[in-house]
């Protein structure tokens, strides 16, 4: 799992200065223009043997993004919960991303994307303070999440963009 001390930097750093919902808003519709018009072969395409295809990262985001979409109901219904981790290269070989069309995958990431922003839009100043103990990195309020969120995103948009070209 990508959770070092490097990897938990550079999404920091993605985020940093940033509005998370923000980002998080334009997230699909960036992906949506960057892969506008892209042959479905080359969306497939392993970049590398062990490196996902442009769709298998989606086909991430939507799954990573109903993980969220749990943790932040979690962190609101009961302060202080366990947050429990996941295997995202196990969930990759059981949900066979590579099988996923695009409009699967793009489509079930907007849905929920759209579903955890608008919970966040309602949210008191005290909730977005609601935390839970994550197995890997400890103590992390809805706030915190939201902005690592926003940092995976901009990671994967780079990601994307690397393959592209």
């Amino acid at each position: 799992m990508p959770d070092g001390a490097p990897y938990l930097d550079r999404i920091r750093s993605f985020a940093a200065g940033n509005d998370p919902l923000a980002t998080q808003r334009e997230t699909p519709e960036v992906i949506a223009r960057l892969i506008e018009g892209v042959p479905d072969e080359r969306l497939r395409r392993r970049p590398e043997p062990q490196k996902w295809s442009i769709v298998e990262i989606i086909a991430h985001l939507a799954e990573d993004e109903l993980v969220t979409s749990w943790r932040y109901r979690q962190m609101l219904e009961t302060p202080g919960c366990a947050l429990a981790g996941f295997d995202q290269n196990l969930w990759e070989q059981l949900g066979k991303y590579g099988t996923w069309s695009m409009d699967e995958a793009l489509g079930m990431f907007r849905h929920l994307r759209n579903a955890n922003l608008r919970l966040l839009h309602n949210l008191s100043r005290e909730q977005w303070q609601a935390f839970g103990i994550h197995a890997e990195r400890g103590r992390i309020n809805v706030h915190d999440l939201a902005f690592h969120m926003a940092g995976h995103d901009r990671n994967h948009i780079e990601q994307i963009r690397r393959i592209l070209g």
